[in-house]
Formats: C-alpha cells, structure tokens, sequence
C-alpha cells in the first residue's frame, strides 16, 4: 500500500482512538448528572436541566464512541456464515460491504450538516423548560459521523491492504 495510504489509516485509527477513549468518560458525567437529579428532588431547588443534559451527554458518548468501536471491530454484525470464512474472504466481503456503510454515512453527513447549519443560523433550542441551544450537540453529532466515515474507508483500505496480503 502507498505510504499516503498508510499514514491516513495511522492518523484516523490514532484520532478516533482518542476521541473514543474520551467518549468512555462520558458515561461517568452522564452518572453524575442522573445522581445529581436525583438528589436536587429532594432540595428545594430541584433542577430542570438534568434529564436534558444527561440525554445530550448519552448522545455525545455513544455518537463519538461509534468510530472507536468500528475501529476495534467491537461492532455488532450478523454472523451466520462470517466466522466460518478465512481472513481473506473476510476482507473481501468487508470491502465490498463497506460501501452500502460509505453511502448510508454520507447521507447521514449530509444530513446532520444541514440540520447543524439550521441550528445555528436559527439559533434552535429545545421545547423544554430549560430552553437549551440544540446546536452544540447537533455539532458533536456531526463531527461524530465524519469521524465514522473517515474510520470506514480507513477499514476498506485495510481490508484492500489484506486481500493483498499486506497488513497496515
């Protein structure tokens, strides 16, 4: 494989891993906000933007932790016939597969930068008490999918590199 090749699968596996070690920490926030709501029930002052933030935090952690996951093949796949087929059949009907993945992501890319510019021109916030600004989140969901995009042809171009009989 080309050495441009190989430096982009080094430099996207090595974001996306930290970017996903950074989303793990995410749970705990998102736990130290549900235990904070559940403790300000019984204050005087209870708070309204508990349960709101602990959704953004959930989204934000499994949105960003998606490519992490991709990355170490922890994802879930149907496997009726798969761990049965040797390494190289593997990498061919990953590459191939790969790109029903690349369309659906760019779809979703597309998408979540339209909504994301919406959010901002508009300056949208949520229907709730609290009345938060929706675009931030909107904005780690699209980062989020370019990372998962960039992590899939970075996984085609490993599979490529794997039916050549290379490894990367």
């Amino acid at each position: 494989m080309p050495r441009a090749i190989k430096a982009y699968v080094r430099i996207v596996d090595a974001v996306n891993y930290r970017v996903g070690r950074f989303a793990m920490y995410l749970l705990y926030v998102m736990m130290a906000i549900l235990i904070w709501s559940t403790v300000s029930k019984v204050t005087p002052w209870p708070s309204i933007w508990t349960l709101e933030m602990a959704q953004f935090v959930m989204v934000a952690y499994y949105m960003l932790g998606g490519p992490y996951s991709l990355q170490l093949d922890s994802n879930v796949r149907m496997d009726l016939l798969y761990h049965r087929w040797s390494p190289r059949t593997r990498a061919w009907v990953d590459a191939f597969s790969v790109f029903a993945l690349l369309f659906y992501l760019g779809v979703l890319l597309y998408g979540a930068i339209e909504s994301t510019v919406y959010s901002l021109e508009y300056a949208e916030r949520s229907a709730t008490a609290w009345r938060p600004y929706i675009a931030p989140i909107k904005i780690v969901m699209s980062v989020a999918v370019l990372l998962m995009l960039l992590q899939s042809i970075a996984l085609f171009f490993r599979d490529v590199a794997k039916i050549r009989g290379e490894e990367i």
